[in-house]
Order: structure tokens, then sequence, then C-alpha cells
């Protein structure tokens, strides 16, 4: 039986939603197949979690751990921490190093993706989609705020480069909110990227691997009751309505699932992805991609799973088989 460690927590605003992800994958895989044990990680260390059990001390040298005098050891990772450092490639790059094996993307690639400005310029470069405008900050002085307010048009968004579930993401909709906007976001991160509005309707596509087959998830439309998708909207029932399939014309909807599937391919993703995209009548516009989604029942790949017939278990399944099915090429 392989022996599977679920990794959640990490270092960012986001952990507490990581965890909620790893008990729904403890939940839904398989315990006749795998042996499933959670582990902690955060700014004080990395912890074996055990259900009314002491937290044991990972070794970090090769992420195995000392219970009652034996040593326990993982055949395989399945990474669900949301942010730093599950989401930007440090624990990918330690994984690789350990030579583990582990879901998702790999470390040069969910670097790449984890920065909003320079995915942007990725994606603009391959020209299959429309973006907004956008500029990077790293401070908030009036020298840079002056630069914004000149530069873009409100509204804008205003977010920290390197992060997600909208922590520290601010709309501006007059010039003088920008300032007080730029030092929230760089409270989140060290570089904020300030991005202009585009009015239009949400859609996210999920798309994974199972060893040789792509599957190109449905879409989800998501509306919400707040000026923007925010962390209130995201997590808080009843703020948000994601709809899947989304309602949309057929053209469109196969659209977005053919950019999604190019982007994929191009940038060298592996593993669960989300991409997520506003249209309009002006056309398709990139928003960001997520290398590590949301994965409670209600979070928007396991509702596209699910409308193509693929449970939980199944998911988490075929992601873990195509991890082993990677490893062994």
């Amino acid at each position: 039986m392989k022996k599977i460690a679920i990794v959640a927590g990490g270092y960012s605003g986001e952990a507490e939603i990581s965890f909620n992800s790893a008990k729904v994958v403890e939940k839904y895989l398989d315990k006749n197949t795998y042996e499933l044990t959670k582990v902690w990680i955060d700014k004080n260390g990395w912890f074996v979690k055990n259900d009314g059990e002491e937290d044991i001390a990972i070794d970090k040298n090769d992420f195995s751990y000392l219970k009652n005098g034996a040593k326990y050891v993982f055949d395989a990772v399945f990474i669900i921490v949301h942010g730093t450092p599950g989401e930007d490639g440090k624990l990918q790059g330690y994984f690789d190093m350990i030579d583990m094996p582990y879901t998702g993307s790999n470390a040069i690639v969910s670097s790449m993706l984890f920065h909003k400005y320079f995915i942007n310029k990725t994606v603009k470069d391959l020209d299959v989609v429309e973006l907004a405008k956008s500029i990077c900050v790293k401070d908030a002085e009036q020298e840079s705020i002056d630069f914004l307010n000149k530069e873009l048009k409100l509204p804008c968004f205003v977010k920290p480069m390197k992060g997600g579930s909208s922590i520290g993401m601010t709309k501006v909709s007059e010039a003088k909110d920008m300032q007080r906007a730029v030092v929230i976001a760089l409270k989140e991160d060290d570089e904020v990227l300030v991005e202009e509005f585009i009015d239009g309707t949400e859609v996210s596509c999920g798309i994974f691997m199972h060893k040789e087959k792509k599957i190109v998830l449905p879409l989800t439309e998501i509306r919400t009751q707040n000026e923007f998708f925010d962390y209130e909207a995201k997590y808080i029932k009843g703020m948000a309505e994601e709809i899947t399939p989304a309602p949309i014309d057929k053209e469109t909807f196969e659209k977005v699932q053919d950019v999604s599937s190019f982007l994929y391919d191009e940038i060298g993703c592996e593993g669960i992805v989300r991409f997520d995209y506003i249209f309009n009548e002006k056309g398709i516009y990139f928003l960001e991609v997520n290398t590590v989604p949301g994965m409670s029942e209600a979070s928007i790949v396991p509702q596209q799973a699910a409308e193509l017939g693929i449970d939980l278990s199944a998911f988490f399944t075929m992601l873990i088989e195509d991890m082993f099915y990677r490893k062994k090429k």
C-alpha cells in the first residue's frame, strides 16, 4: 500500500483554506489503496498531524518521521498548500531534491505561474487571449502612485504579486484611494500588481492529465454579490454563485476550453490547474492561473469534475495515478 503524505498549511493567509482542502482529500481518497497521513507545515516547523495524538516533527533531510522508535517514510506527496511555499515552487524544489513524487506542476512552472506579472507577460507573448493593462510597483511612494494614476484607467484592481484567495486585494475606483490600496497589498508581498478593471462575465476552466489523457473540464461561471470575487465572496456561503456548466454561448465556452488547453501545454503545466478569465464583446481576457486550486466539496474544480461524472474519490485517485505515471516516464 502506497504511503501518501497530504501536505497542508503554508506561510500565508491561505493556510486555513489549505487545511480544509486537506481534510476533504483525506476523506475521499481510497484508504484501501493508500495509507494517508496529514502533514502540516508553517513557519514553526513541519509536523505529522494525527487526530487526537501529539504532533510529530518531520525530518526534512528525507521527509520522514519517527514514531515509537520506528522510522516512517512516504512514497509520494499530495500537495494542497495554497500560496507559499506550496504554490510558488519552493516545496516542489525540495521534493525534487529528495526525489519524492508530488502532485501538480514542477518547481519552475509553479514559480513562474505564481508571479502574476511574469505569467501575464508570458501569456501575452503567446497571443491567444486578451489581457488587461497592468503595472508592477514595489513601493507606495507618491511618485509611484502618481505614475499609476497617470498610466492606468480607473477602476483598477490592486493586488499582491504573489498570493491568492484575493487576500490583500482592493478595487480602486478613485485616484485618492490608490495609495491606501497599494499599502494594503504590500503588507502581503513586496511587489504589487495594479491592473485595469475589465467588465464582463467571469468564468473558470480546470484541466488535468490522467496518464496520457488530457481532461478539459466544463466551465464554471462566477457571479458575486460583492464588487468582485473577493475573499468573502469565495469562502462565505451565499456571497457568490458558481454555475457549472457555465450558461454561456457554445462558441465562447469552447474557445475558453481551447485557450486553456493550449496554455496548459505551452506553459508546461502538470496535474490539476485552473485558469480564470473574464469575457465581454471585446474578447476573452486572461485573469490568472491556479496550480493548487481549492479542493473542498464546494470548490470550483470538484464541481467541474462532478459535471463530467467524476466524483471526488475518483478525481483524487486520478491525480495520484498521474503523478506516479509521470515519475515512471
